[in-house]
């Protein structure tokens, strides 16, 4: 599927023959947004998502909403000649086919697609050799992440990203299926619903009890963490008392939106994870 995907953009920018690549590029996607700043190519982002939070240089672009709500008058104004959107968004993308404006159309899925995905959208606008780098450079430091946690043991995790504020109601736990679940494998933990082959598995306390994890990672991320109260989350798991995480004091809140963007930052979120799982 990523190696369809990369010659499908090779194919795509062969085709344009002397065609200059887009100069004004609108990303509703930040993890997109996110490859092209590792590329170096931001000078031509005209226009970004409301979501849009990294890097730090990515306040001063326009904003035209998001996934549920763009803002497409907006767009259009900022005269795109490549517009980054979600496959998903249907209306939107045929508002864009009849304004005549490109399109890159966005999935992820697993780890390895978005690596895959920095090399299809450098090859679309033109910058495959430094998006080649930036995918290469990702591909090794996850190598290593993995070999340094290589023999040692693997801990059963439930990895947690969403619940609600200051109870355990409305889990949402990453499955065997999906990039978390990837750096999950990576970092070298055992993945509590691997046998579930879904991105995100609707968890319960029953479900917890009975499958009893070593290790409770939580991740908290966007608005979410900008008034977080970690001493009153973590206390939530307290009711699960015979759970082993709990039990041994091995409940971790760890916060920072590179766990939940699936871009180049994926690396520094894994070995984060690692040295969660594995701290001594």
């Amino acid at each position: 599927m990523i190696r369809r995907i990369v010659l499908l953009a090779l194919a795509m920018t062969a085709a344009l023959g002397a065609a200059e690549p887009p100069k004004r590029i609108v990303s509703l996607i930040p993890a997109v947004t996110e490859m092209i700043f590792a590329m170096g190519e931001e000078s031509r982002l005209v226009g970004v998502s409301s979501y849009d939070r990294f890097p730090p240089q990515v306040a001063s672009i326009a904003k035209v909403g998001g996934l549920l709500d763009p803002n497409v008058e907006r767009l259009l104004a900022l005269r795109p000649d490549l517009v980054i959107v979600y496959n998903t968004q249907q209306e939107l993308k045929q508002r864009l086919e009849r304004a005549a404006i490109p399109m890159y159309l966005y999935e992820h899925r697993g780890l390895p697609d978005i690596t895959g995905t920095v090399r299809a959208v450098g090859a679309r606008i033109g910058s495959a050799d430094a998006a080649n780098r930036v995918a290469s450079k990702m591909e090794s430091d996850l190598a290593a992440i993995r070999r340094s946690v290589a023999g040692q043991t693997r801990p059963k995790t439930l990895l947690v990203f969403g619940r609600d504020a200051g109870s355990l109601r409305n889990i949402d736990a990453s499955g065997g299926y999906g990039f978390l679940h990837d750096m999950l494998d990576i970092a070298g933990g055992e993945d509590m619903f691997a046998d579930i082959a879904k991105q995100s598995v609707e968890t319960t306390t029953e479900m917890i009890l009975t499958r009893r994890p070593d290790v409770i990672i939580e991740l908290r991320y966007g608005d979410s963490a900008t008034s977080l109260d970690v001493k009153r989350e973590l206390a939530a798991w307290d009711a699960l008392p015979s759970v082993p995480a709990v039990r041994n004091h091995r409940v971790y809140l760890l916060v920072g939106d590179e766990f939940v963007v699936p871009g180049p930052r994926v690396v520094d979120a894994t070995r984060k994870l690692a040295q969660t799982l594995h701290q001594k």
